[in-house]
């Protein structure tokens, strides 16, 4: 294994894996923390989401709360903390519902995915380098937001299957 780039957040190596029937495969690899998604609910019928600045892409969309991994953190601490610094709640309760592999062709990242109940209104403070809008949404809007293809966020989407909300 090679490393051709080692930045703040990722690692990209190039992998040689002998595949079981002998051919030699060159894979580029992400190396990646991990992440904690949070799904905020206010009542039953009601959840945070944001709209989120993303230059990468360059639009907004709508997203749930989520977070890459400090180094030697669990993924519920990672949890408790994006909650607050995105949303301005913090929860009493977590509850793991989840994971997934987002890109699992290419990189390692692993996403945890939880439900947060009991939520009480904190300040919100956001990273320097976020832009984000917080959004009570119902469950009758977020499916109309999803079938009218403006929650496009793949994580956000399996989270919200999780949840039986899609």
């Amino acid at each position: 294994m090679k490393t051709v780039y080692n930045g703040k957040l990722l690692k990209v190596l190039v992998k040689k894996v002998r595949l079981p029937h002998g051919y030699l495969a060159t894979y580029e690899m992400v190396r990646h923390p991990g992440a904690a998604l949070i799904v905020p609910f206010l009542t039953e019928d009601k959840i945070i989401m944001l709209r989120q600045l993303r230059p990468v892409i360059g639009t907004r969309i709508y997203e749930l709360p989520a977070g890459t991994l400090e180094p030697g953190e669990s993924p519920l601490s990672c949890a408790r903390r994006e909650v607050v610094e995105e949303t301005g709640y913090k929860a009493k309760r977590f509850k793991l519902l989840g994971s997934i592999y987002p890109v699992p062709g290419y990189s390692t990242e692993k996403i945890f995915i939880y439900r947060a109940d009991g939520l009480k209104k904190r300040s919100c403070v956001p990273e320097e380098d976020e832009v984000i809008e917080t959004c009570i949404m119902s469950r009758s809007r977020v499916i109309r937001l999803f079938r009218r293809g403006k929650i496009s966020d793949a994580k956000t989407i399996a989270a919200l299957a999780f949840c039986g909300w899609l």
